[in-house]
């Protein structure tokens, strides 16, 4: 029998979110084949605070308060549930008409390359920031991590365009003060130069100035290189993303710039170290299990 106080509760919860309190043998009585879920309203957020109360989300307090229990029997009861309203994800559904396509063009590329063709993956890791910590830093010790003043000075920024190139890991960087089609057509044509005479199969998002009529009119004179781009929402299947991702926690984040040509001189710095160390970039889901994963995810959305 449950003692009063957590009935309140799971009576308050099976009311919130009837499909999930339901399962959970704790809180109800046993039943071989569960109900299904109900399909809730789009706008309805299970176990979401009331409006009246300001708040986005409950605490236990706040809810044993309203309920006229203790906190630790609401705890409790979300563990038994696996509810934790103080935890947030964010996602997106790409809404690209040719999202199969693409993905299947991109993903082709990765594991099934052209022969003797080169794949490299382009982009920009735009408005990286020249900051200098207004005292040095302090050393990591026995016990003691590496300590940072909290505040800072910014003296500008930089944009740093990197080609991956997919079958060694080596990177083409350069950097630039803006990132306009100007730009792009530059660093397009230092990566052209950089693998000359072979076949290039440049994998890119959707930025507007990677389709400028300036790049197009470049591109129908040097027919080696083609374009393929990612689907709208999807830079995560551009693999430079993942080399952006390392050289901002290896270099780019813990790093003191006191002028924008020393963040560049770092940045150098790191990609020529990179390349002598590089490895491939190993692209591992076929396409059919990103569409199949993408397509649950989208259902899932709408019927919830």
């Amino acid at each position: 029998m449950l003692a009063p106080d957590r009935h309140l509760v799971a009576a308050a919860l099976r009311r919130a979110w009837p499909g999930r309190a339901g399962r959970s043998a704790p809180l109800g009585p046993a039943s071989d084949r569960p109900p299904r879920p109900p399909r809730r309203d789009p706008g309805h957020h299970p176990v979401a605070a009331p409006e009246h109360l300001g708040v986005t989300h409950w605490s236990s307090r706040l809810l044993a308060d309203q309920l006229g229990c203790s906190h630790s029997t609401v705890a409790r009861v979300w563990a038994e549930h696996d509810l934790k309203p103080w935890r947030t994800e964010t996602f997106k559904f790409s809404t690209d008409p040719q999202l199969e396509a693409k993905v299947r063009d991109v993903v082709g590329l990765y594991l099934d390359p052209p022969e003797r063709a080169i794949v490299v993956c382009v982009d920009e890791k735009a408005q990286i920031q020249a900051l200098s910590r207004t005292a040095p830093n302090l050393p990591l010790g026995p016990g003691s991590p590496e300590r940072r003043t909290h505040d800072y000075v910014r003296h500008g920024t930089t944009t740093l365009f990197a080609a991956l190139e997919v079958a060694t890991g080596k990177v083409v960087d350069q950097c630039f003060q803006q990132h306009r089609h100007a730009e792009f057509l530059a660093f397009l044509k230092l990566v052209a130069k950089a693998y000359p005479r072979r076949q290039l199969h440049v994998v890119l998002d959707n930025y507007g100035t990677h389709s400028h009529a300036a790049v197009q009119a470049w591109l129908a004179k040097h027919p080696r290189v083609r374009l393929h781009f990612t689907p709208t929402s999807a830079s995560w299947m551009n693999l430079v993303e993942v080399f952006f991702s390392i050289i901002t926690r290896q270099t780019i984040r813990r790093g003191s710039f006191p002028s924008v040509a020393d963040l560049v001189a770092a940045i150098g710095r790191f990609c020529d170290a990179w390349n002598e160390r590089c490895h491939p970039f190993v692209w591992v889901k076929d396409a059919d299990d990103i569409m199949v994963k993408a397509t649950r995810k989208r259902t899932s959305s709408t019927e919830h």
